[in-house]
């Protein structure tokens, strides 16, 4: 057996488990020998290490194509952490490197390692860890510097990664226990609770999905008498709300109805948005009342109930198993998991993710598999994707354990997809020789539902609730609610919110408001600083930040939105834009505001602005006053860089002259600070 790599993911046995990071995106690299995934291509770099024994030449790793001593590759992780620990894997030829820098959530960069005379080592291969105090500044990126020129022949770095904790992240020799004795480690902090008479009956209840705000649980009821087509019906949705938080009590379960629920078809539910408005549905409802089983719906929730299930085009969508098939969208909707039979899988249901299709809307991407470290010859179920779209939970027949079919869980590593770590089976408190699949957990991470068909009633399959220890609970979300409203009238206004991350401009997500009071609700892994906004015709979004770089435990937060109406004289907040503290220079998270800013003078070439900067009242007025003229005066330059025509927008420095709340308290002095812009013209 030759020697595997091992990820220390859950190392720890208290409630802080060690978090390892590998590099999840390319941001630059001095040369290439190949592009994209090819053979020694930068991309190689990414995620866990390759090449398999280390120490030999392998094409998945990066190899510079010059030799000299300019030579670099600069990654970013997935989120931001607290790091201790920068580990290089140099799979071949090592000890070119020269320096290697941190780069922080503000874009400063750190240097904790310097090599001032690089050249060759008795090793074929090394893993250089590079181990410092915690500081103040949570990592994104690391840049790695190499004099090739000093080390001859081939550089090989197969993979980047941070930790939190110093520790060992990849060991060359390990061999992994088999069989269930290696999964009693797995902690649980109870034993299996049935949800008991308002929501199990001696019908079979089965396919758990709990909303992300723990609040609605939704399920499938078999045969039932309360189904619409009556116990010949072979399955409905139910839902059942959270009546006792602190008991973890339900109340009675309501059937859904149609149009979700239809007199002769199996209906179920397969995932619900983060503001329960929308749901994805297995089957196509087709607009003649029929169901055929070829894929799944979308249905919303509106004033008059359910709406008319959509149908969702997966393009090149294959499913050989005709009796099977499960479904989930991702709390953000940016990714649709399935388990289907596909003639390139591995056998049976493999697991697939497909993504939305820009400018076609309910339509996706081919799935695509999520490779060999989940999938196996066997069937593969059930996934669930927890909040932090990161930790997924799925049943599987094909890697042993305690029954035909066990729950696992893995941690996606990058943003391919297709690498996970290997998966952990849950152990024997939630596994067992009868059935136990469609796990499900609430965005606090904090208890999980899944069937069994343990002590069921009448011995049929229940729905069950269990605790998890903090250590096994997937990765740290906020969970943010709140209202968009007219920023002047302050009533609830119907809108599409987006929510993207200010370090790198990629947009997370998409959600819709409740249809009756403005309401929304979404789900914000922690790690990273978030900008938000709503969008609705005839307005202009102030936008807004939320920052949860540093947020360790999971939080709840209420924060409105505003839309002001697009007129002249109306102003409006940029509250996402950033400068360095006390001077005029932007900080790159200020360019996903700025960006949007461009669009819409570039939408309305007509439209004429002036840009207000205001500070707080601290320190010297006339400093102030200039501080602020400076800033608006660099947006403008900004602007003006980028093809907005500088006629079109005047600038103004009020200082500290002109608060919107007290100066007393930072809490509220922070406010002060802002830059504004006010429609002048239309």
């Amino acid at each position: 057996m030759g020697p595997v790599v091992i990820l220390l993911l859950l190392a720890a046995p208290a409630a802080h488990a060690q978090r390892v990071l590998w590099a999840a995106r390319l941001v630059a690299v001095s040369s290439q020998k190949a592009d994209g995934k090819d053979p020694f291509a930068p991309s190689q770099v990414l995620s866990t290490p390759n090449a398999l024994p280390l120490g030999q030449i392998s094409n998945d790793a990066w190899i510079p194509r010059k030799e000299g001593p300019n030579e670099f590759i600069e990654v970013r992780f997935a989120r931001s952490i607290a790091a201790q620990q920068v580990t290089i894997v140099e799979n071949f030829n090592p000890g070119s490197v020269t320096k290697v820098e941190l780069i922080d959530t503000k874009g400063g960069r750190h240097e904790v390692y310097t090599n001032e005379k690089p050249g060759p080592l008795p090793e074929a291969f090394r893993t250089l860890e590079i181990r410092f105090p915690v500081a103040e500044y949570r990592t994104l990126g690391v840049k790695v510097y190499m004099n090739t020129a000093k080390v001859e022949g081939v550089n090989q770095i197969d993979a980047i990664g941070i930790s939190d904790v110093a520790a060992t992240m990849v060991k060359q020799e390990f061999d992994a226990p088999k069989g269930p004795d290696a999964v009693l480690s797995t902690q649980f902090d109870s034993t299996l609770v049935n949800l008991g008479p308002n929501v199990n009956t001696r019908y079979v209840d089965t396919h758990p999905v709990i909303s992300p705000d723990g609040r609605t649980l939704y399920f499938a009821r078999e045969s039932n008498p309360l189904n619409v087509g009556g116990s010949r019906d072979p399955q409905d949705v139910f839902a059942s709300s959270l009546i006792s938080g602190k008991n973890k009590t339900w109340g009675p379960a309501k059937n859904l109805g149609g149009p979700v629920n239809t007199p002769d078809d199996p209906n179920g539910i397969a995932s619900v948005s983060a503001n329960g408005q929308s749901a994805i549905l297995i089957n196509i409802y087709n607009r003649d009342g029929t169901i055929d089983p070829l894929g799944c719906s979308l249905t919303k929730r509106t004033r008059m109930g359910w709406t008319t299930p959509v149908p969702q085009v997966i393009k090149d969508f294959v499913n050989l198993d005709k009796e099977h098939v499960d479904f989930f969208l991702a709390t953000s909707g940016k990714a649709l998991l399935m388990a289907v039979e596909r003639p390139e899988g591995k056998g049976g249901q493999d697991l697939f993710v497909s993504f939305p299709v820009p400018d076609s809307p309910n339509t996706w991407t081919k799935p695509k598999n999520l490779g060999t470290n989940v999938n196996t010859d066997k069937s593969d179920f059930a996934p669930f994707l927890a909040a932090d779209e990161k930790t997924l939970y799925f049943a599987s027949e094909g890697r042993g354990g305690y029954g035909k079919s066990d729950i696992f869980y893995s941690k996606r590593l990058d943003d391919t997809w297709t690498n996970w770590t290997t998966p952990r089976n849950l152990g024997p408190v939630v596994n067992s020789p009868d059935f136990d699949a469609y796990y499900t957990i609430s965005a606090a991470g904090q208890d999980a539902y899944l069937v069994s068909s343990r002590n069921g009633t009448g011995g049929s399959k229940d729905i069950f609730r269990i605790s998890l220890a903090p250590a096994f609970q997937p990765e740290v979300v906020t969970l943010v609610t709140g209202r968009v409203l007219d920023v002047n009238t302050k009533k609830p206004i119907r809108a599409i919110i987006h929510y993207e991350n200010l370090l790198t401009g990629e947009e997370i997500g998409v959600t819709e408001t409740d249809p009756v009071d403005g309401s929304y609700t979404i789900v914000l892994p922690s790690g990273v600083q978030y900008g938000m906004r709503a969008e609705a015709k005839g307005y202009i979004a102030e936008n807004t930040n939320l920052d949860v770089t540093v947020k360790d435990k999971y939080s709840e937060q209420k924060e409105d939105l505003f839309l002001v109406p697009f007129n002249v004289g109306q102003t409006v907040k940029l509250n996402n834009i950033f400068f360095q503290q006390s001077k005029y220079y932007l900080n790159t998270t200020s360019y996903p505001e700025l960006a949007r800013l461009i669009r819409i003078m570039k939408e309305y070439p007509s439209v004429e602005i002036k840009i207000s900067g205001h500070t707080d009242n601290q320190g010297d007025p006339a400093l102030n006053l200039k501080l602020s003229q400076d800033r608006v005066n660099e947006v403008k330059k900004y602007l003006s860089s980028h093809g907005v025509n500088g006629g079109r927008i005047t600038t103004e420095g009020f200082g500290g002259s002109k608060p919107i709340a007290s100066n007393d308290q930072e809490d509220t002095r922070s406010k002060n600070r802002r830059v504004e812009f006010t429609i002048t013209k239309k």
